[in-house]
């Protein structure tokens, strides 16, 4: 092999193993630990476990659940909020979401939208979310919530 040659296929090896290292990988999906917040959420909802099913939420004064055209702040307001309107298992009913998209907005948080149903005895109540979710030392957690129930 002449200098020259040899010279090129160090250059072009060079280039290649400096390529790889500067290619940064494509970051691993967040979604399923996301959704497992509202896999979570369900089972514990469906075991008639409010205190569970809140811990999904991040335990923060400026937690914001929205529904029904008001807002409620704050994690402690949010669960005394769902134990006053779910006092029991009938009206907890069962919960099932579908129709689950995750938006990462950066490593770190994220949207959740979906559609939730309850089917109880005597109806069966729907709509849609929109979750703002973040990731915290704890994992992920939702920091605010739109809610809203289909017109019947």
């Amino acid at each position: 092999m002449s200098g020259f040659s040899l010279t090129r296929v160090i250059f072009l090896a060079l280039a290649l193993v400096l390529a790889g290292r500067s290619a940064a990988a494509p970051a691993a999906s967040a979604a399923p630990q996301i959704l497992w917040i509202l896999q979570t959420q369900a089972a514990a909802w469906n075991r008639g476990d409010i205190d569970a099913f809140m811990q999904t939420y991040a335990q923060v004064d400026d937690l914001r659940f929205a529904s029904g055209g008001n807002v409620t702040y704050g994690w402690n307001a949010t669960l005394e909020r769902y134990k006053h309107r779910y006092p029991d298992r009938a009206a907890m009913g069962s919960l099932a979401f579908s129709e689950l998209a995750v938006t990462e907005l950066s490593p770190d948080a994220a949207l959740v939208f979906g559609h939730w149903q309850l089917t109880r005895a005597s109806d069966t109540p729907h709509g849609l979310f929109t979750l703002l979710v973040r990731r915290t030392p704890a994992g992920w957690k939702i920091f605010a919530d739109h809610t809203s129930v289909a017109t019947p």
